[in-house]
């Protein structure tokens, strides 16, 4: 019986310690990904900062300016309201929370500072990242 128990806990021990491990790698991965939104960005090249998004029609974008569904409708969202290096600026995240919600789905809590020179822009943001085909995707954006 002793050597029963000892087994199962050695086996739970185990199974906590990859969840630990697998989740820590799992948070390296999305801000990897928020790294390198960030480093897009900071270029003016919007089309590859929205490669950090699931490319589908069930992208939801929430914004100041209400709810905007879809990977094209955002790009499109973000061209419009920065349309030139002037809007982009040079963008940095403080990141405050990445929290597992379900396998393989995390929400990131985080601030946003854009220094330009149209002036200055700081917000709050919302992300839920999803793993789909191997990546992480942000599929639901809360940004203001």
């Amino acid at each position: 019986m002793k050597k029963y128990i000892l087994i199962m806990c050695t086996l739970l021990l185990a199974q906590v310690s990859f969840s630990q491990s697998s989740e820590k790698q799992d948070v390296k991965e999305i801000k990897a990904v928020l790294k390198a939104q960030r480093l897009a960005w900071s270029k003016d090249n919007i089309e590859e900062f929205m490669e950090g998004y699931w490319k589908s029609d069930s992208l939801k974008f929430y914004g100041s300016n209400g709810v905007t569904y879809g990977w094209e409708n955002t790009l499109e969202r973000y061209k419009k309201a920065y349309p030139s290096e002037d809007h982009t600026g040079t963008l940095s995240f403080k990141i405050n929370a990445v929290t597992k919600i379900a396998e393989n789905a995390y929400y990131v809590l985080g601030e946003y500072h854009l220094k330009r020179n149209v002036g200055n822009a700081d917000g709050v943001f919302m992300l839920v990242f999803k793993k789909i085909d191997g990546e992480w995707k942000i599929i639901v954006d809360t940004s203001c």
